[in-house]
């Protein structure tokens, strides 16, 4: 019996969970946007990608050009290419970096000349359309997935850590299912400005075999979906149908299964703090004496220091202020240049390895607009070799020595002690280990 079988799967969710994949865990954004074009150069037959952000002045890496740029090459060569773009509702925060196909988009669209296939998409209310996901020649042996939770911004390849999962085997096919649904069922497929190179008319299949195997990993893609948002349940191949309209949690629901079930070791990578549905979970794991590593940005966002000072937002902090209360949990940021320096490297990621033995990736932030309103997508992995092997690349990033040859928890009290040294160094002045870990404070997170 496999060493992770003992950490449940997700039993809510749209997608079973598959054996015979190949999974690669990509870090940093030069490896996996460098990938994603060479993916998108090679395809023979299709390329579908869903967008949250996307900046104009986004270019990719090695002189290749913009996204049109890399997906007008495709189209050229015959290949179907489409983008699923969020486009925000009047009560969402707006950004530059959001493309929701106002008048000036349409233009800039118009003068590029792309013929790229586009169709917007909405979330409920103030939420957003937050999947990052790519698929390559969809139901073709020459298929590829792709799942994270990077921006198509110069600041996500610039100033972001962040990590992208690459998947070939059946549950590529899951990733399909997930674009199909989602491109039918768009909700401005029948707007006026709600499609480009395309009518409300144009349909996808959905998928009706699963893709053959490819590897040994055991993989399950998980969602995030608002109630009555989609309607069509029609099942994956070999899954049953869902019903989507009463919406989808089991991201949610498989960090909380993953935290219950682990014995040794959490280390959880996020652009948030938890709030107190993943925070009380952890918790019961710090009481079982496992040991539990956070890293976050060093600097947050402009809205966690404002909530900081209101007390109606009070509630956002207790959960990290729960875990600062146990000696085995260390909250970390990556080190800046100084103490005050101003744009330390950004933790973007969103993944959690327990045990050595199972792994998470994908969009979803672990703050209440990721676990109760957007659309989200992550794929869960059992297996111990990608765990292993992915837990101490990360870990030797933010120590500045190979972890390769430690055990998890050792390697995690090496990230504890380095993360200590780097915050002696903040508090006498002295300049930092840049790059590496330094320990933040929980009570004060957001304060300084």
């Amino acid at each position: 019996m496999s060493v992770a079988s003992y950490i449940p799967i997700a039993a809510s969710g749209s997608y079973p969970i598959r054996g015979g994949n190949k999974v690669l865990p990509m870090v940093g954004a030069a490896t996996f946007f460098s990938r994603l074009c060479d993916a998108v150069d090679s395809a023979r037959h299709s390329v579908w990608i869903t967008v949250a952000f996307w900046d104009r002045k986004f270019l990719f890496p090695e002189g290749r050009g913009s996204l049109l740029d890399v997906l007008s090459r495709a189209v050229a060569r015959g290949v179907d290419v489409r983008l699923l773009i969020w486009r925000p509702n009047k009560e969402a925060t707006h950004h530059p970096i959001m493309f929701g196909g106002t008048a000036e988009h349409m233009d800039m669209l118009r003068q590029s000349g792309t013929r790229v296939k586009m169709r917007w998409d909405r979330a409920i209310d103030r939420y957003c359309q937050h999947q990052k996901s790519w698929v390559v020649d969809a139901g073709f042996p020459s298929e590829a997935a792709f799942v994270g939770g990077a921006n198509l911004t110069a600041r996500s390849y610039e100033r972001h850590h962040d990590v992208y999962l690459e998947v070939t085997g059946p549950s590529a096919t899951d990733v399909h299912h997930n674009f199909v649904q989602r491109w039918n069922e768009a909700s401005e497929r029948e707007a006026e400005d709600g499609n480009w190179n395309c009518g409300g008319a144009d349909q996808l299949p959905f998928p009706a075999v699963a893709s053959a195997p490819r590897g040994a990993s055991r993989v399950q893609v998980q969602r995030m979906l608002h109630a009555d948002r989609y309607f069509d349940g029609h099942p994956t191949p070999d899954g049953r149908p869902f019903d989507a309209a009463r919406g989808e949690r089991s991201i949610a629901e498989q960090y909380v299964r993953a935290i219950d079930a682990a014995r040794r070791s959490i280390y959880l990578e996020n652009q948030a703090i938890p709030t107190m549905e993943i925070a009380a979970p952890l918790a019961r794991a710090l009481e079982r004496g496992v040991d539990v590593v956070l890293l976050v940005p060093t600097k947050p966002e402009a809205y966690v220091f404002a909530a900081r000072k209101d007390p109606s937002e009070r509630s956002r902090f207790e959960g990290v202020e729960l875990l600062g209360r146990y000696p085995n949990f260390l909250l970390a940021g990556i080190a800046g240049r100084d103490a005050g320096d101003p744009d330390p490297l950004y933790v973007h990621a969103k993944l959690m390895i327990v045990d050595d033995a199972w792994v998470t990736i994908g969009s979803c932030n672990l703050h209440a607009f990721s676990l109760n309103g957007h659309c989200e997508m992550n794929a869960s992995i059992w297996d111990e070799t990608v765990a292993r092997d992915l837990l101490r690349r990360l870990v030797s990033r933010r120590v500045g020595e190979d972890a390769a040859s430690l055990d998890d928890r050792a390697a995690l009290g090496l990230y504890r002690r380095v993360g200590d040294d780097n915050r002696g160094r903040m508090a006498r002045g002295e300049p930092l280990r840049e790059g590496l870990a330094v320990a933040l404070q929980p009570e004060r997170y957001g304060l300084t």
